[in-house]
């Protein structure tokens, strides 16, 4: 009981930590501090506008795939593949 209860807290841990970064990239980035990073740009367009359109969205499948690597990991420690 004891290794399912661990199996799940760092489970719900690497859940968080994908929240997180995903409400800081998305709402951060691309509301409270877009009039902050449009004063840089990327590719011809203003940066706070970029994360707004494009950025989260890249951000949001790099979390999927690592995300996705973890969880893979965190199986075979547990044996639970």
């Amino acid at each position: 009981m004891e290794n399912k209860n661990t199996y799940w807290q760092e489970n719900l841990r690497l859940i968080l930590i994908c929240l997180v970064i995903w409400f800081v990239v998305s709402f951060g980035f691309g509301i409270l501090l877009v009039d902050v990073l449009n004063e840089f740009r990327l590719g011809g367009y203003k940066l706070g506008f970029w994360f707004a359109q494009q950025g989260s969205i890249y951000a949001f499948l790099g979390l999927i795939f690592w995300y996705s690597k973890k969880m893979n990991d965190l199986d075979k420690k547990y044996d639970v593949e």
